[in-house]
């Protein structure tokens, strides 16, 4: 039985892991940037280590291919994302690529060969932390990313989207390119932390993921009126910022009210003119909606919206809503689920099933193909922060899991 080995995965990870804009203070690692090139370059030199042809599709996706026995048969593809949230952690996302590396040196050393080819992939702008693209590579992939995306997101400093794809010697006009068709695929494995507190809570080894939760997310812009903070009467106000924190509260009352692990969020929230002695005439802030079944999450919006309305009507502010996401709720392969579950018993590795909270590329892939995904601990449920852990040989059993399960869907010959 083959395992992985934990040095190397070690050895990946803290090496990409100082390819970040913002050393000593997490990860920061955007899309398109000098982190992102150095970061690319060694996971190319990785993928040619392993005896992978290495190429990058024209969404700017990199990908590792490992030929099969069956000439151009669907491809078993594994993976996940290298880009990071602000001043994040070193395993989101990472991880997952990094399990692809290890899968791929494992088979290229003991001369594994498969009936059907596998590509290792490292995508990008999942996170959407430099263009508000969230999950851009894998949607690319799926024919999910327009021309009008392409020219209507920017960065914080103006750039947007299409250009960055051009100075990073892309070509924009060529990004269906990128689209794979579910004739072209035989699965999609991805391997995440948690990112959760459950599986450390629980003694759980592994998370066997069954659904993702849908999400849909908004950008909103409520416009009052700046005035004097010391000569305007509290009657005679337009304060955008009271305006949208009724939206907050109701936002977040709605989701508490229907349960069924439904979650409503305003994350991020910017006040004009921003001074202390101002009161607020504009305010720009998100709202993010999850839940594992639409009808809520449909019901969220609607009752958001109807606040909007009312305080749009019978408070003469000037409102406009903007839906930047909307992915349904995802039923992962039940027949990879059960993979999964037999590699992690024949290992002596202990596992439950579960919901993820969290998006990822795993829920793009799954109209293109048959997903799996799998967790790994992550440490007292710290994600999306310097502080983010997840000890090595946890990882490495989960990449143990993995490689089993690849071997078997990709049909290997030991």
């Amino acid at each position: 039985m083959f395992e992985a080995n934990v040095r190397r995965i070690q050895q990946d990870l803290e090496t990409i892991s100082t390819f970040t804009a913002t050393p000593g203070n997490g990860i920061t690692r955007f899309s398109f940037t000098d982190e992102d090139r150095k970061a690319r370059d060694f996971i190319c030199s990785k993928m040619k280590e392993a005896g992978l042809h290495v190429y990058t599709d024209a969404a700017g996706n990199l990908f590792g291919r490992r030929e099969g026995l069956i000439g151009q048969g669907p491809i078993v593809m594994v993976g996940s994302h290298f880009d990071s949230v602000r001043n994040g952690g070193m395993f989101d996302g990472l991880a997952g690529v990094v399990t692809g590396l290890e899968i791929a040196r494992i088979l290229h050393e003991h001369n594994i060969q498969t009936q059907y080819p596998i590509e290792f992939v490292a995508m990008i702008e999942e996170e959407g932390s430099r263009f508000g693209a969230g999950l851009y590579g894998s949607r690319a992939m799926a024919g999910q990313v327009s021309q009008e995306e392409l020219d209507g997101f920017y960065d914080e400093e103006g750039v947007p989207l299409q250009e960055a794809l051009q100075e990073f010697g892309l070509t924009p006009s060529r990004l269906k390119e990128a689209i794979r068709q579910p004739e072209d695929l035989k699965a999609f494995i991805e391997l995440h932390i948690e990112q959760g507190p459950v599986l450390e809570t629980e003694s759980m080894e592994v998370g066997i993921v069954n659904t993702i939760v849908g999400i849909t997310r908004y950008d909103i812009e409520i416009t009052g009126r700046a005035d004097h903070a010391g000569t305007t009467p509290m009657h005679m106000r337009k304060d955008a910022l009271l305006a949208a924190l009724e939206v907050a509260r109701d936002v977040h009352h709605a989701a508490s009210e229907k349960g069924e692990g439904t979650v409503g969020t305003v994350g991020k929230l910017v006040v004009y003119p921003g001074g202390s002695n101002i009161v607020p005439g504009k305010v720009l802030f998100t709202v993010d909606i999850r839940s594992t079944e639409q009808k809520n999450i449909e019901n969220v919006v609607s009752r958001m919206k109807d606040t909007l309305n009312r305080i749009e009507k019978s408070e003469g502010f000037t409102i406009q809503i903007e839906q930047k996401l909307l992915i349904p709720p995802v039923r992962l392969s039940r027949e990879i689920q059960t993979y999964f579950i037999e590699e992690a018993k024949k290992r002596g590795i202990r596992y439950r099933s579960m919901v993820s909270g969290a998006g990822h590329d795993a829920m793009i892939m799954a109209d293109l193909t048959e997903v799996g995904l799998i967790f790994v601990p992550s440490k007292d449920g710290r994600s999306h922060c310097p502080e983010e852990w997840t000890d090595y040989e946890q990882l490495k059993k989960g990449v143990d899991v993995v490689l089993g399960t690849v071997m078997k869907i990709a049909k290997a010959i030991v």
